[in-house]
């Protein structure tokens, strides 16, 4: 059976204290990051949140406690971002079940 050549994905995460991968990009498909969202949904509470790109060992943080005020919500990446084979992104927060995150990815075949 082929592969999809463009395959859509929409992934949500609920952030922890801990920094956790929430999308890998699989073996032969390159992820396209279209549009990624963090929602602080604690009524009182200004909370931050980093949202990195990891390949093999190297994080690197495209925001970094970047303060999301309450009831508020940010776009972290402005244009696109690409994830190729076997990289991942990463997110945490300063406080956990306060920050709900989606991201719209498009995988492409290579």
């Amino acid at each position: 059976m082929a592969l999809p050549l463009n395959v859509f994905k929409t992934v949500t995460h609920v952030a922890t204290t801990s920094a956790v991968g929430i999308y890998t990009a699989p073996v032969g498909y390159t992820g396209v990051v279209l549009m990624a969202q963090a929602a602080n949904v604690h009524g009182t509470d200004t909370t931050d949140i980093t949202f990195s790109h990891k390949r093999s060992s190297t994080v690197t943080e495209l925001t970094k406690d970047l303060a999301i005020s309450a009831n508020d919500s940010i776009n972290l990446v402005t244009g696109r971002l690409v994830i190729e084979p076997s990289d991942s992104i990463e997110v945490s927060a300063s406080a956990a079940s306060k920050i709900k995150v989606t991201v719209s990815i498009l995988e492409t075949l290579n």
